[in-house]
């Protein structure tokens, strides 16, 4: 698989593809600076026709930039599954999405594309996570709740049963939401409370 993006991030991806057995074929990353990662060089800018007849993985952990990335890349999107996730064969995870070690997604959940599942995040039943969605480690979403498109959950944060998170929100690390959570809403500590509504991107 060829990887885009050669930050901090792609490195916990990186380990995670080649934990399930996965290869490494190139690396690009748009910052000349960066040569190398792991022990894999970094060749320079992404390279569309060297990409031809390979799964392409945007190992970026933006998701402002996966989406801006994904719509002007067009290769086939690989998945990387930590070999340590518990992923429900009732489950699925869309393309271009990681779930790293020690994630656990539970029963009939759908996890959208280009989702970054982090490092020991839970997931349980019935859950619905839209594209470019940032769990971040140890954080908990509980049954039955919906993530909206773009939207960050921080670090520890927990997410109560039956929500509804819109999109492009954030969730304080630490936060527990107990209340449905409107578009571009910043939501902070326990309970969480909306602290901002951010203005929507353009573009």
């Amino acid at each position: 698989m060829i990887f885009y993006g050669a930050s901090g991030h792609a490195t916990v991806v990186i380990e995670a593809w080649l934990a399930s057995g996965g290869s490494v074929t190139a690396i690009y990353d748009d910052d000349l600076s960066i040569k190398k990662l792991l022990h894999f060089p970094v060749a320079g800018k992404f390279d569309p026709a060297k990409a031809k007849g390979h799964y392409v993985f945007l190992s970026i952990g933006s998701n402002n930039a996966r989406k801006d990335l994904s719509a002007v890349v067009h290769s086939p999107f690989g998945k990387v599954v930590h070999p340590s996730t518990f992923l429900s064969p009732t489950s699925s995870l869309g393309e271009g999405s990681v779930a790293m070690a020690g994630v656990v997604i539970n029963a009939n959940t759908k996890v959208g594309k280009h989702v970054i599942l982090n490092t020991r995040c839970s997931i349980d039943h019935d859950c619905d996570l839209a594209d470019f969605v940032h769990v971040s480690p140890g954080a908990t979403v509980c049954g039955g709740v919906s993530v909206g498109e773009g939207t960050q959950v921080g670090a520890g944060a927990t997410i109560i049963q039956n929500i509804s998170v819109g999109k492009w929100a954030i969730i304080g690390a630490g936060s527990v939401v107990v209340a449905d959570v409107p578009d571009y809403a910043v939501v902070m500590g326990v309970p969480g409370r909306v602290t901002r509504i951010d203005k929507p991107r353009k573009g």
